[in-house]
């Protein structure tokens, strides 16, 4: 399964951040995923391989409610 990612994309991670924010923001494209926590900003790079078997939900940015509303 191919991941269809945009820049701005927010993913919800399996496991949180140890910081304890568990959404994340997509800022690189290519054979590495580049992403940013929304909680503390930290950037990581993780292989598509990697990201598909961690990921846990896509939400689109426009669909994204104001911060604090999801837990």
């Amino acid at each position: 399964m191919v991941l269809e990612l945009k820049i701005g994309d927010v993913l919800r991670l399996k496991k949180p951040h140890p910081c304890g924010g568990s959404l994340w923001t997509v800022t690189r494209l290519g054979a590495d995923i580049g992403m940013s926590c929304r909680e503390c900003g930290r950037y990581v790079l993780l292989a598509r391989s990697q990201l598909a078997r961690r990921l846990k939900q896509v939400l689109p940015p426009d669909d994204m409610p104001p911060d604090g509303a999801l837990s």
